[in-house]
């Protein structure tokens, strides 16, 4: 009997014991947790540093595509380029014959493209929006009148435009007026800019230092009763190459040189021009329209600019 009130006790003492030491552990536990939670609690107010939102990947993916275009955007060194001139649209775009290509100029790092179209129904540019082309006192592109040889030999006269062009690479803004006599936005772009062959050429030979030289030319073309009087006067400026020419007639009203009509610089006497030169010691291809006859005739004519003659004047 003894034995068994032993054996009672003694299981009573360690389920009594056992209890406590539970108690215990629970309490630490719970105590543990409780001071988790006072840290996180802690720290959220007081010590998680302060931070920005996340940027939206869309806008750090715009973000990092404009500086990608900016970076791409090399600027260009003065100089003559053939560049693709692209549009939203196929009713404004270069003329066929020039594969979407037109004429870029750099000069003291300022672009001009030389577009030509494919038609006359196209009356004004404008670099910007619509609207505010429409405004008073608005500053249009004014048209020039460009003649375009087609493969066929057939030859036709269209509007040209000189488009300044902000950036390469980008669309950028250019309205337009038809004969309809609204205006209308469009998005272009200018890229791939290749240096133009001949211009290379000239540039190599503008080893002449700018200035304005004499120098001796080879015309050929026509009947020989009119020509173009040798030695002209030829200037070197930032990489152009222009010569100031006279023929020994008054009745030429305009030249036309690589597809661009130039006017005389001239009203009374024989008519002077200024025309690009597009190369040395080859023959340049040149028209001049003449009203001597009784009703005018463009007649083609070829002038070879002789580099070794060059006298600085």
């Amino acid at each position: 009997m003894k034995k068994n009130i032993l054996i009672v006790i003694a299981l009573l003492s360690v389920m009594l014991f056992g209890g406590c030491g539970n108690n215990n552990n629970v309490q630490e536990s719970d105590s543990a947790v409780n001071v988790t939670v006072k840290e996180n609690a802690e720290g959220s107010s007081e010590t998680v540093p302060e931070t920005l939102p996340e940027e939206p990947a869309e806008d750090r993916s715009e973000r990092d595509e404009t500086a990608k275009q900016k970076q791409e955007t090399v600027e260009l060194p003065d100089g003559i380029y053939t560049a693709e001139f692209t549009t939203d649209s196929s009713m404004f775009h270069i003329n066929e014959a020039y594969e979407n290509k037109g004429t870029l100029t750099v000069e003291n790092g300022e672009m001009t493209i030389h577009i030509t179209l494919g038609s006359k129904k196209i009356l004004n540019l404008y670099p910007g929006l619509a609207e505010d082309a429409a405004k008073e006192g608005a500053e249009l592109l004014l048209p020039t009148e460009d003649t375009v040889t087609y493969s066929d030999g057939m030859t036709e006269e269209v509007y040209g435009f000189d488009v300044p062009v902000p950036v390469l690479e980008t669309e950028f803004d250019l309205a337009l007026i038809g004969t309809k006599g609204k205006w209308y936005d469009h998005k272009v772009s200018v890229s791939n800019p290749v240096p133009l062959e001949n211009n290379e050429q000239v540039n190599d030979a503008v080893s002449l230092e700018d200035g304005t030289y004499s120098m001796e030319i080879t015309f050929e073309g026509g009947s020989g009763k009119a020509e173009i009087l040798s030695p002209v006067s030829v200037t070197v400026a930032d990489g152009k190459v222009t010569a100031t020419v006279q023929w020994n007639s008054p009745n030429y009203d305009y030249m036309i040189v690589d597809g661009k009509k130039y006017l005389p610089v001239n009203i009374e006497g024989d008519s002077v021009f200024e025309i690009p030169v597009l190369k040395f010691d080859e023959p340049i291809d040149v028209i001049g329209d003449t009203v001597a006859m009784s009703k005018p005739h463009e007649i083609e004519y070829t002038l070879t600019f002789h580099l070794d003659t060059a006298v600085k004047e």
